[in-house]
């Protein structure tokens, strides 16, 4: 029998967490959250609509919730896949099923979310170049021809994410987690994911904000 674990990192997202963690477990029976020194009261929120909880003390970065989600899907012997799935209501949880279908059905053993491979996204100018940048250079330092480095939404089976030790906490753990599979070497595939920008995620700054760490974590890193 199969058992995927979805972990969402989260920090302040009491507004959408719920009905992210909702939409979820009407797919995927084990949720956990990694909270990462919320303010907002997303830990209660996030346990009322069903998700298992970890809580970071302080606010480490999205690279050391990442690695604390996978540390705790892999206490469950019985864990198969483990899906990295935002929690800001960006991505879509039809999306994350058939990435997780194709780790099942033998394909590959790491599926990794690209915007760029249809047309469902709308991506702004400077985000696109950054991402396309963002691509080109992990293409250029690990050989991983991917389309979209920079993407959160992507699968695992357990025996791959166990090899991953994610030291980086923030923005430059994307571009560590790309040198880490390159060389593990999984059997790997890019599908096509659909990146819903939100009045909320704009509200919040996260499309320009990301794009300045991004460029930063490729300059300066």
């Amino acid at each position: 029998m199969s058992r995927t674990w979805v972990v969402v990192p989260m920090y302040n997202e009491a507004s959408v967490v719920g009905d992210v963690v909702r939409e979820l477990l009407c797919e995927f029976n084990h949720v956990v959250c990694i909270d990462d020194g919320s303010n907002d009261g997303s830990p209660a929120i996030a346990r009322a609509a069903g998700a298992a909880v970890v809580e970071h003390p302080v606010n480490l970065g999205q690279g050391a919730a990442l690695q604390t989600g996978l540390h705790f899907a892999l206490r469950d012997p019985a864990t198969t896949e483990i899906v990295t799935f935002d929690a800001d209501g960006q991505h879509l949880v039809t999306d994350a099923k058939a990435m997780v279908a194709r780790i099942q059905s033998g394909e590959a053993e790491v599926v990794l979310g690209s915007r760029f491979l249809d047309h469902r996204t709308k991506v702004s100018p400077l985000k696109r170049f950054v991402l396309r940048v963002a691509a080109t250079q992990s293409r250029w330092a690990t050989g991983m021809a991917l389309t979209d480095a920079h993407n959160g939404l992507r699968a695992f089976n357990a025996a791959t994410a166990a090899r991953i030790n994610l030291t980086q906490n923030r923005m430059a753990h994307a571009s560590e987690l790309v040198r880490q599979l390159s060389e593990i070497q999984p059997r790997w595939v890019e599908h096509p994911v659909k990146i819903i920008y939100t009045d909320y995620s704009k509200a919040k700054g996260q499309s320009l904000l990301n794009s300045v760490n991004i460029l930063t974590d490729l300059l300066f890193r």
